[in-house]
């Protein structure tokens, strides 16, 4: 209005600015507001329609370019998992790398402002954002991936000698690593930031709780089966798709303030999209062994000949349908419809699409309040027409996190294995007792007419 205002003087100020110039009454005030409502009429009458034409296209060209690196990610996912689980876990690795750079971004000393009057401006390099902060993060996801290598491959790591004294002494090098981490922390502590310095390490704790610890929940869950991440991590996106969808086209009533343009229209559309979305989506992947195995060895890729005993929650049940429904079922199919084909995976796939849909979203909203408080639209640039790695990813740590808690939970079938039982041995027993246990199952084997 203001531009508007310069090249037309007789178009009034708004009703704020009169408000504030002169002490005015209800009645003139009702007069100015109407006179500036229909002179704005004349003067968007009197603007080029370029403007609108302008407008418009960059709309439609943010709309296929967002729909393209929507593409462009679903086919790198694609690509990645077929690949094998060393390179999604290297994927997940660069995201959470991408994602803690743009969050500890947010706080730097060098925009600190002093605490007192009698110490200078900050000058000189930042010893926390650009050492310290990195060198906690290097710790956290030595201790937590350190922690998921020993868990999940006992078999390799308490069988090699080289191998051995990391895993007995894992949590003890760690704990000694951030000690000196921390005892750099004080080093650097310096008079007139001290609340500065003591807010960015609250701060860095912070992120590495959100995300690395988020992050290391998703590897898990590839280390415990594809299908794990990816079914989870699919119907988010579905989700946040169809949200789009719906809200842009037939979206009227916003759903919360601190996400404009959301609305509950979009979410109860991408509720309902997402529902049958992942009954169709993981029934399609939970056919193929390499999708439902564990991890067994890190080298293998979809083109490998992976076999697994699959865990009780994939194998096929039939379910008698109630006799209305089924009489229901068979007039209108005509076909005799008496059972339903299903697995226990089709009711866990409900319970996900669930989360996908009412709860995964308040991550996605508590960014869009980060951003608010901090004045920003994006946390950064590095995917066009989305914004940075952390707009794409605030509702995946916290599906990531629910999907691990609840196959821990409710689905794993704790088995003893081979690793569980050489990391008894190995940490448990001692030389002679380790001798002992192999002089006995020789014995045993021999006795079972096998030569060893």
């Amino acid at each position: 209005m203001r531009a508007n205002e310069d090249s037309n003087p007789a178009v009034p100020a708004p009703v704020s600015e009169v408000q504030g110039r002169h002490n005015t009454t209800p009645i003139v005030e009702t007069t100015s507001v109407s006179t500036n409502s229909s002179t704005e009429q004349d003067v968007h009458k009197d603007e080029p329609p370029n403007a609108q034409v302008v407008e418009q296209a960059k709309k439609r060209q943010n709309v296929l370019t967002r729909t393209l690196w929507t593409f462009i990610m679903i086919a790198g996912f694609l690509v990645f998992m077929g690949l094998g689980h060393i390179y999604m876990i290297l994927l997940v690795m660069l995201c959470q790398t991408l994602v803690y750079r743009e969050v500890t971004a947010l706080f730097s000393l060098k925009t600190a402002i002093p605490e007192s009057r009698e110490v200078g401006e900050y000058k000189g390099k930042d010893p926390w954002s650009k050492t310290l902060n990195w060198y906690f993060f290097a710790v956290t996801n030595y201790f937590l991936y350190g922690e998921s290598i020993i868990y999940y491959f006992k078999h390799v790591v308490f069988a090699d000698a080289n191998l051995l004294p990391f895993a007995t002494n894992h949590r003890m090098i760690s704990f000694t690593l951030y000690i000196i981490g921390f005892m750099g922390f004080v080093m650097s502590l310096k008079k007139g930031y001290l609340k500065q310095q003591f807010g960015l390490f609250c701060w860095v704790h912070m992120s590495l709780l959100l995300i690395v610890v988020s992050s290391h929940f998703i590897v898990n869950n590839i280390l415990e089966g594809l299908i794990w991440f990816w079914v989870p991590a699919s119907l988010v996106i579905c989700n946040d798709i169809f949200a789009y969808v719906f809200g842009s086209t037939i979206g009227r009533t916003p759903l919360i303030k601190l996400s404009p343009k959301k609305t509950v229209e979009g979410f109860v559309g991408a509720f309902l999209s997402t529902i049958v979305f992942a009954l169709g989506w993981g029934t399609l992947f939970m056919r193929f062994h390499y999708m439902i195995c564990p991890v067994q060895d890190l080298g293998v890729s979809v083109f490998s000949s992976t076999t697994c005993a699959p865990n009780p929650v994939f194998v096929w049940k039939t379910l008698d349908l109630w006799q209305p429904l089924s009489t229901i079922l068979s007039a209108s199919s005509g076909l005799s419809v008496k059972t339903m084909p299903y697995t226990p995976y089709h009711l866990h796939l409900l319970t996900l699409a669930f989360f996908a849909s009412l709860v995964a979203p308040f991550g996605g909203f508590f960014a869009s309040g980060f951003k608010r408080a901090f004045n920003i639209k994006d946390f950064g640039h590095s995917i066009p027409g989305h914004g940075g790695m952390t707009d794409r990813m605030d509702c995946q740590f916290l599906m990531g996190i629910f999907t691990y808690v609840y196959y821990s939970s409710l689905i794993r079938v704790n088995n003893v294995t081979v690793g569980k039982i050489l990391e008894i041995v190995v940490s448990g027993f001692t030389v002679d007792q380790q001798l002992e246990l192999i002089r006995d199952l020789s014995r045993y084997l021999e006795g079972q007419g096998i030569s060893v």
